[in-house]
């Protein structure tokens, strides 16, 4: 095996221990999600097993990554675009959006640990929407759980703050006008 390919298995582990943790998963928890073992899944993050595909597919799965970020595909597409996720406030952050417009969008991954809540004000107006995982959100006097699928929208004047119900990480997508912009939904379900 040529020095390439032994690199690019080398940082396999590395990147399976990181998706991990940034979801805030245990062993144990992702052991029974995906059916492989704790050693293995120990043996495969610590770069003592090789990994294969049966163990990489469904890892990648539960973590609800693609399976070229595991194994460190090269990117593609347009060069000048650089959608990295970054870490803000312990949360893992991914702007969709890349002007700099009034709408801006990100995908947030909330860790386990983000639970105890910390109500802000700012001018906007925030619409968000739980993609996995359970949802707290503290809106004026109101303490809502929301699941996967459900959506809020609010007044970012009103102290509130959205985090993990204690419990596991969450998934959302975050729409924020900052100057009070609101979405328009041209397409009504009939009642």
């Amino acid at each position: 095996m040529n020095d390439t390919f032994s690199a690019a298995l080398a940082e396999i582990g590395p990147r399976l221990k990181q998706a991990r943790a940034q979801r805030g998963v245990t062993l144990a928890e992702l052991a029974e999600t995906t059916g492989i073992s704790k050693s293995t899944l120990s043996r495969l993050e610590a770069g003592q097993r090789k990994p294969s595909l049966e163990l990489l597919l469904p890892i990648a799965a539960a973590h609800r990554i693609p399976l070229d970020r595991l194994v460190g595909v090269p990117q593609s597409g347009d060069p000048r675009v650089r959608l990295q996720p970054r870490k803000v406030n312990g949360r893992t952050v991914l702007p969709l959006t890349q002007h700099p417009g009034s709408l801006q969008a990100w995908k947030v991954i909330i860790p386990v640990d983000q639970s105890t809540p910390e109500p802000k004000t700012h001018e906007g107006y925030e619409w968000l929407y739980v993609l996995a995982g359970r949802l707290r959100l503290v809106l004026g006097d109101h303490d809502i759980v929301l699941g996967t699928g459900e959506a809020a929208e609010f007044d970012t004047r009103l102290p509130h703050w959205f985090g993990s119900t204690g419990h596991h990480p969450v998934e959302i997508l975050s729409i924020l006008g900052r100057q009070g912009e609101r979405m328009h939904v041209r397409a009504k379900p009939k009642t």
